[in-house]
């Protein structure tokens, strides 16, 4: 019974020191995984397992480790911020692997992929062929940015000469799951009293009703209701 306490307390503490640190070191951890910081990822997360399960490692051995990561972590994030070829050497830096429609070789065995990795990753980006591509560029995280050839480019408002409408409001949650996400409303300078007309107008008498509602960019609200199970 003690065995589980202790590992229980252990995985807790574990836990919540991780999950402050993670926080702390900020989202590029999630939104740009780079070489750098997807050993940095494995590595806490071993030193945080090996915390909770090796009883023969001290807690305060195990949290002065993670916490020690992470300050190593921040301050080369810190000089990669401030030094561009800091940031090449830990991150790298984008690959032309197509140039003018044509392949580049060199750079696909540089960064060994094959010809179905590299079909694979144009299929992601909705292209089934390659004489469609212009330009195709490997970034550090991995993922492949694609230049069409001109002529298939999408065209645009500008480019057909269609009026567009200023845009009022990005698009942005006022009700969720029932309840008034109140910080939005402020953000927005919209006041409680025109949220009750404009869910009075779906044909709704409260917030109470509202299961979910967003305002659109031309200002108006989308209102979806609750349904009573």
């Amino acid at each position: 019974m003690n065995t589980i306490l202790e590992t229980s307390l252990r995985t807790i503490i574990g836990f919540t020191v991780l999950l402050i640190l993670t926080r702390l070191l900020g989202k590029k951890q999630l939104g740009q995984l780079t070489i750098f910081t997807y050993i940095t990822g494995i590595a806490m997360g071993n030193i945080a397992g090996d915390m909770v399960v090796h009883r023969d490692i001290k807690l305060i051995d195990g949290i002065a480790g993670l916490v020690m990561w992470a300050i190593l972590t921040f301050i080369v994030e810190l000089i990669s911020l401030k030094s561009s070829k800091a940031r090449v050497l830990l991150d790298g830096e984008p690959t032309i692997v197509i140039k003018k429609g044509v392949i580049i070789q060199k750079a696909l065995s540089a960064h060994r992929l094959n010809m179905d990795d590299l079909t694979m990753m144009l299929r992601v980006n909705n292209i089934f062929s390659i004489k469609d591509v212009d330009y195709a560029i490997l970034e550090p995280n991995g993922q492949l940015s694609v230049l069409k050839k001109p002529e298939l480019e999408t065209p645009t408002k500008k480019d057909m000469l269609v009026k567009s409408d200023d845009r009022r409001y990005i698009p942005t949650e006022i009700i969720v799951d029932g309840k008034l996400v109140e910080k939005n409303l402020k953000e927005l300078n919209l006041s409680a009293h025109w949220l009750d007309q404009r869910i009075k107008q779906a044909g709704l008498n409260s917030v109470k009703d509202v299961f979910f509602a967003e305002l659109q960019s031309d200002g108006s609200l989308y209102v979806s209701k609750e349904t009573k199970s």
